[in-house]
């Protein structure tokens, strides 16, 4: 069974709810309107929130870039950094990734730790800006250090794989940690394999089911799928083909294609299941279907042996 390390560059649109206090949110809009029209930025990106979501109000993107800029503008740093995920995916405005660079420095500048991490990653990947691995490393630092868990995950990935920086395991495992500390659960599932490696720590196995069952409750595809392996073989926990099923297909249903894999290949065998070959077919697809090569040669065989 495979065990995969990978790193997501950019989150979705930041929950700011999180950072504003209570009885804020009890106001009616128009409340709201006429707060943020006396440039009260917390009230700005509260309107945002609400005409992106149509959260009381008709959704309307458009509407909320409005309020977000106007939050941005008036020192709201989490508002700079939603219209940059606003900008880098073309959702409400025109994809325009430079543009994205700019809100998500502003965000950084203003102290919102998560503009500063996704400012890392258009750097990390080039995109909208120069790729500079060192850029990159540098904004994934602030980011952490302010507390998001996407720096200390993507900057922990530079270390373990040596991705423009010098290769370091301890680093890496010290990143994850804080990460997973701070409730980032792909830094849960990450530290788990190096865990089960025995990279830049001491192998431990159980250490590794325990950080995969963390990662895995907190809904993390990776972690679940990572674990299922382990049911399979009976690694660190006892053999349990039900348990693994139940696992792969939480990780097939949050989109890893090694989960949906591995599933298609228990009901291609029969292994803690009814054999059904035409299921193993359609797991296998959607493998295929999310990129992983093992899934799509599996299909091929199938397909070509007759199974629909």
């Amino acid at each position: 069974m495979m065990f995969k390390n990978f790193k997501k560059l950019i989150y979705s649109i930041s929950t700011t709810i999180v950072f504003l206090a209570p009885p804020v949110f009890a106001q009616p809009v128009k409340t709201l309107e006429q707060e943020c029209n006396s440039k009260m930025a917390i009230s700005c990106v509260l309107l945002g929130e609400k005409y992106r979501l149509g959260d009381g109000v008709r959704a309307d993107k458009l509407k909320a870039v409005e309020f977000y800029q106007k939050s941005c503008a008036a020192g709201g740093a989490y508002a700079c950094s939603d219209l940059g995920v606003m900008y880098s995916k073309g959702d409400g405005v025109r994809q325009d990734k430079l543009k994205a660079a700019e809100f998500y420095l502003k965000g950084c500048d203003g102290g919102f730790a998560l503009g500063c991490s996704n400012l890392g990653a258009l750097f990390d990947e080039g995109s909208g800006v120069r790729q500079d691995k060192l850029k990159a490393a540098e904004f994934y630092l602030k980011g952490c250090d302010g507390g998001s868990s996407l720096g200390c995950i993507n900057l922990g990935v530079m270390y373990r794989e040596g991705d423009g920086i010098r290769q370091d395991n301890f680093k890496a495992v010290e990143l994850y940690q804080k990460a997973c500390d701070g409730g980032g659960v792909q830094g849960c599932a990450n530290l788990g394999i190096l865990y089960s490696k025995g990279d830049g720590v001491r192998q431990d196995i159980f250490k590794a089911v325990e950080l995969y069952q963390k990662a895995c409750d907190g809904s993390n595809a990776l972690g679940c799928s990572n674990l299922g392996a382990l049911y399979v073989t009976g690694d660190g926990v006892r053999q349990d083909y039900f348990k693994a099923i139940e696992l792969y297909q939480k990780a097939c249903d949050g989109a890893n294609a090694i989960g949906c894999a591995n599933l298609g290949g228990m009901y291609a065998n029969g292994d803690g299941v009814r054999q059904d070959k035409s299921k193993a077919l359609n797991l296998f697809g959607k493998a295929c279907d999310l990129k992983n090569q093992v899934g799509c040669e599996n299909y091929a065989k199938l397909k070509n042996s007759g199974v629909k």
